[in-house]
């Protein structure tokens, strides 16, 4: 007991010594006055060692600018490198430079983690293409383009989340592992345990049923749309697609939305265009530096007027699709048959290179749970796809069929009426008119800030015949 009492007299005798404050890189480079005692911890992005000072550049991964630490050359160590992760103390004070506002003086700089420069596949001040660091999964984040990617992807997540809450949308966690595909949202990966593929003749199934990565969380969302009136989901999706393009992952989030007790395609459409602007706006406040560095380096010169931030912000422009299919159009387009990339592509451009909405698709094209718009000969269902200039299709949405007889004869006719029972299941019980969509993320991402590769819009990809990490 008197150790225990001696130990605790010891640790409120440290606890009570003047400790230095420490800070982001961020909060340092804002702060507005000078401090006595500052700790920052982080990672060395350039050293410069002159006969009188030694300048240091530190980030921590919390702006786009790195703090500049000026230190007496006698602070230097031989493991004090490019990459090496430091911790610095010192005092904050105003910068004589005009490009920055606050520097640091050190007074004693600690090498936490060296690096190995010379094995190191990042270079200090080398400006590498995005190709290249897509090599180095475990250390592309430290590269600044990857770096701004994360923080512009997190304030976008959080500005999703926002805008559906502040509009009144229950956050559904939708499951990633599910027995129904969704049909007609594309290839699956099926679910198997390690034993069921070596007995895959014994056609036994750990669920007792075969299971998928989900390909769409729409299907749940329509179970919850019958309780909740806006309900939304925001999570990975799965695609087996064989495509090594430059608009395709196997792994990638998707943002879903539903609504209840709608009877117009206009209001879907209201909404996806509330959130594409409300969400652009947030990382355009939240992260201007950042989204600045894309449009100054990463997006193609073609690009460049399209992800602007001016475009973005003062010209955003939509419009519904011409009734009337443009004629050049018609020379490789038939009614009833999909549209293909370079089909959204023309019909962008045709439109003024601004987002666009196609809808009333053929009826044959599309699934089994898009409304029937019951018009004649042409037979369209009330769906709805929102394209944009450089990427194509970026929202994907419809009314959904709420009347059972219309869904029952489809269902039969495609031999799914036993698979889909619980489905026919939320029609016999309260049924309302309701509509929903889908938003890629990653394209989301990819038109925003111009990038031409999906791949280097996600921390991790996950494409065909490529799963590092």
């Amino acid at each position: 007991m008197l150790g225990a009492r001696g130990g605790w007299r010891a640790l409120r005798r440290c606890a009570s010594l003047p400790r230095a404050v420490r800070l982001r890189v961020r909060e340092a480079l804002g702060a507005r006055e000078a401090a006595e005692a500052v700790r920052v911890q982080g990672w060395v992005r350039s050293v410069r060692s002159q006969k009188e000072v030694l300048f240091l550049h530190i980030n921590d991964g919390s702006s786009l600018e790195s703090l500049q630490v000026v230190a007496d050359p006698s602070l230097e160590k031989r493991d004090l490198t490019f990459g090496s992760a430091v911790e610095v103390q010192g005092k904050l004070v105003k910068s004589p430079h005009r490009m920055q506002n606050m520097e640091l003086q050190a007074e004693t700089i600690h090498v936490v983690g060296p690096c190995d420069i010379w094995s190191f596949p990042l270079k200090m001040k080398e400006r590498h293409p995005l190709e290249y660091v897509r090599q180095f999964p475990h250390l592309r984040c430290r590269n600044n383009t990857l770096g701004a990617l994360l923080r512009i992807r997190s304030e976008a997540t959080a500005g999703i989340h926002s805008f559906f809450q502040d509009n009144g949308y229950v956050h559904i966690h939708t499951p990633i592992i599910t027995s129904n595909d969704c049909e007609g949202a594309g290839e699956l990966f099926q679910i198997e345990t390690s034993r069921e593929a070596k007995e895959s003749a014994e056609n036994t199934h750990f669920f007792n049923v075969p299971a998928f990565l989900t390909v769409s969380g729409q299907l749940h969302l329509e179970v919850m749309a019958g309780a909740f009136t806006h309900v939304f989901t925001f999570g990975p999706t799965f695609r087996a697609e064989n495509s090594q393009s430059r608009r395709h992952l196997a792994e990638f989030y998707m943002v879903e939305a539903e609504l209840s007790f709608t009877e117009n395609l206009q209001d879907i459409m209201q909404v996806m265009e509330d959130l594409f602007k409300t969400v652009t706006s947030t990382v355009l406040s939240k992260c201007p530096r950042d989204v600045e560095l894309f449009h100054k380096y990463i997006a193609p010169a073609q690009k460049r007027s399209i992800a602007g931030k001016s475009d973005i912000t003062h010209k955003l422009a939509w419009q519904e699709a011409p009734k009337q299919i443009p004629r050049p159009l018609l020379l490789f387009l038939q009614w009833g048959c999909d549209l293909q990339t370079e089909h959204e592509k023309y019909l962008v451009k045709h439109c003024g290179e601004v987002p666009v909405f196609v809808v009333n698709y053929p009826y044959d094209l599309k699934p089994f749970y898009m409304r029937d718009n019951e018009d004649g000969p042409e037979h369209t269902v009330a769906a709805v796809d929102l394209l944009v200039p450089g990427v194509g299709e970026l929202c994907g949405g419809s009314l959904r069929e709420e009347r059972l007889p219309f869904l029952e004869s489809r269902l039969q006719r495609l031999g799914l009426t036993d698979a889909y029972q619980w489905y026919l299941d939320l029609r016999k019980f309260g049924s309302v008119p309701h509509g929903g969509f889908g938003m890629g993320f990653e394209r989301y991402l990819q038109y925003i800030l111009g990038v031409d590769n999906i791949k280097d819009v996600i921390p991790f990809p996950r494409f065909s015949h490529s799963c590092l990490l």
